[in-house]
């Protein structure tokens, strides 16, 4: 690993990746690597997760090419030096902020979307300028060796390195000294990432998961929200960190919803799911047991679903009725499990919410204006999604990122090349009489009461007077 970080490292340190034409190249090798792949992304994918072909389209590779496009239109731009306010004091000289690279990074990458969210943090890394070292998840073993195969012969290989390995390998990695880190996964690895971090001061972006609550009210339409909430829950099998975790509605809605949630399902995945083509299965044996060990606690009660297959990891979309203690309300589910904890109010969802650790994402079914700004005002979390699921992560131009225990940092379109990228600030003084002359008034020893009194007037802001005290 030291070998590995040294070499990549050598070639940041001989300003390979810091020209604009050099970047731009590299991002279209990346979008050249997802188009002229698909088919053997498709097959991975199914491999790994029994991933649709649309839905692979959708959330591994047209979102990827996407935010390409979108960056590739936008870099010269956003590489410019940007202007700061000046104050009186300071009007002759330049001052600017100036984007630089970090220079090593570390990509580390989840399994549950493992082209998506090991590209999109590599596509802000690279328009930024750095070098990476990419560590994707081994336990997407199909997409990992495509990966690892690929990358290599599209982007340049002094550069941009993949590391294979589980959490040996992965523990020898963070042990290695980078100039930032980013990490998509668990809270409990992402508290091991940090630390690792602080050993070197090093800045990281931590995109995390938590329980992503859902409260609905009587005042939308049910058969709209339930189709949103059906999608957004169960796309993946459940297996994606910003999938609505539970919802929290009053009782007076339940049945009717209920009978949304199962028209929705029927609809989308037909009277047995398991037969879909379009349904997803649990990634790993562990965390299928882990799954079926919710369904098996006595304090909840399963209301749509709950069939299990350990031999294929399949679990049928299902929906339960839970209590705040119910195991299943403890972690983040990761699965296609959808709890309801019935509540008297808003009021109530929100102290529940408050409760909790601070989300990922956070969504709100209601057409009361006055109640999801109840949300907004009262509520923190990583991400607000009104009327709808998932959909904010679709939009580039929105930063996504945690708060608290769901992560720290943001990226997206122009957010990752802010995220990967060093603020500089520089200021360019002229060596002009003028400007000096106006220093004298009041920088240089000797001091006196009239310096003292010039250096107050000035730093304080007084700027209207200025050519009175020159």
């Amino acid at each position: 690993m030291e070998e590995i970080v040294s070499e990549v490292r050598a070639a940041f340190n001989s300003g390979k990746s810091k020209p604009l034409q050099f970047r731009e190249a590299q991002l279209r090798s990346l979008k050249r690597l997802l188009e002229e792949n698909e088919a053997s992304i498709l097959e991975a994918l199914q491999s790994d997760l029994h991933k649709s072909s649309q839905e692979t389209y959708m959330v591994e590779i047209d979102i990827v090419v996407a935010e390409i496009d979108y960056v590739l239109k936008q870099l010269k731009k956003w590489l410019q030096p940007q202007n700061v306010e000046k104050t009186w004091l300071l009007q002759a000289v330049d001052a600017f902020t100036q984007r630089e690279p970090f220079g090593v990074v570390l990509v580390i990458s989840p399994w549950n979307y493992p082209v998506q969210l090991a590209l999109l943090p590599l596509v802000g890394a690279i328009a930024a300028g750095n070098c990476v070292v990419l560590k994707p998840s081994e336990i997407s073993e199909s997409v990992t060796r495509l990966l690892t195969e690929l990358v290599p012969k599209y982007l340049d290989g002094d550069c941009f390195r993949v590391v294979n390995g589980g959490v040996a390998e992965t523990t020898e990695l963070l042990q290695q000294r980078f100039d930032f880190i980013c990490y998509t996964g668990s809270s409990p690895v992402g508290r091991i990432v940090m630390r690792a971090a602080a050993e070197h001061l090093t800045p990281l972006l931590l995109e995390l998961g938590g329980k992503s609550p859902l409260y609905i009210d009587h005042s939308v339409d049910l058969s709209v929200a339930a189709k949103r909430i059906i999608w957004g829950k169960f796309i993946n099998a459940g297996q994606t960190c910003v999938a609505p975790d539970y919802v929290l509605c009053h009782e007076d809605i339940l049945q009717p919803l209920l009978e949304a949630f199962k028209t929705c399902i029927d609809g989308f995945y037909g009277s047995n799911p398991g037969e879909s083509n379009d349904f997803g299965r649990i990634i790993t044996e562990r965390q299928f047991e882990r799954l079926d060990k919710y369904l098996a606690d006595h304090s909840i009660e399963v209301l749509l679903g709950g069939q299990r297959d350990h031999a294929s990891k399949y679990i049928s979309p299902t929906i339960v009725k839970a209590r705040p203690e119910s195991l299943c309300m403890q972690d983040e589910i990761f699965g296609p499990i959808l709890p309801i904890v019935l509540v008297k109010d808003q009021t109530e969802a929100i102290k529940y919410i408050n409760s909790q650790e601070k989300p990922l994402a956070l969504y709100v079914f209601s057409q009361r204006r006055e109640v999801t700004e109840m949300f907004l005002n009262e509520t923190s979390s990583g991400g607000v999604c009104i009327n709808d699921t998932l959909m904010h992560l679709t939009l580039n131009t929105l930063p996504f990122g945690g708060v608290g225990n769901s992560g720290m940092g943001s990226y997206h379109g122009k957010h990752s090349f802010e995220a990967f990228s060093h603020h500089k600030s520089v200021m360019r003084v002229p060596m002009t009489p003028f400007v000096e002359g106006g220093y004298a008034k009041f920088r240089y020893p000797p001091y006196n009461n009239t310096t003292l009194k010039w250096a107050r007037y000035l730093l304080a802001g007084k700027g209207s007077s200025w050519c009175n005290v020159l």
